[in-house]
């Protein structure tokens, strides 16, 4: 089967590479996001990968930065649903869950982090300073920094050990999910005074 080649330019280019890394990082782990992977996932060369990353690390910190963005989407709109009454926390919860677990950025951030490679995570970093910025407009930042800690930290565990430790103590698997929302339910009311 030959692969048909057409041009796209440098901002498509760099989406379709990105999803593809993506789709590597879920299907096969971190390790699989490497620029002859995604190279020939979509059909392109090494060399064109190259032009627009300049080196592995600068794809895996393009992906880094993509998954924070859709990470810090998620959240806020979440967050803004509930804080106009149309959803429960569940969903900021889930969200947030979500995007360490089903989107990989829970297995992205631990092997950045174990592969000595921790500068790559300064774009999620960047990322939940913006959230935590955007959504103390109006509220306490340290408590909405807080509630993002906490959070972030309990969905990145989840994400990495919690299937397999929910089950060891004979929980059901979306036990972490529940207590993370019951904790910012609580600090949630414990704020309004309630």
């Amino acid at each position: 089967m030959s692969i048909r080649r057409t041009r796209l330019g440098s901002e498509e280019s760099r989406a379709v590479a990105l999803e593809a890394a993506r789709r590597l990082l879920l299907e096969h782990g971190p390790q699989a996001v490497t620029l002859k992977a995604v190279a020939a996932e979509i059909g392109r060369t090494h060399a064109n990968l190259l032009h627009h990353f300049g080196s592995a690390a600068g794809l895996q910190a393009a992906l880094v930065r993509s998954i924070g963005d859709r990470v810090r989407g998620t959240i806020a709109e979440a967050v803004e649903r509930a804080r106009a009454g149309e959803a429960d926390v569940r969903e900021v919860v889930d969200g947030t869950f979500d995007a360490f677990g089903r989107e990989g950025g829970g297995a992205l951030a631990a092997w950045m982090i174990l592969t000595g490679n921790r500068d790559a995570l300064d774009p999620v970093l960047e990322s939940l300073r913006g959230l935590v910025a955007q959504l103390s407009v109006g509220h306490a930042e340290e408590r909405v920094a807080e509630n993002t800690l906490g959070l972030v930290l309990s969905a990145l565990g989840d994400s990495l050990l919690g299937g397999a430790f929910a089950e060891s103590l004979g929980l059901p698997r979306d036990s972490a999910r529940e207590l993370a929302a019951e904790r910012l339910r609580f600090r949630i009311a414990t704020e309004r005074g309630h």
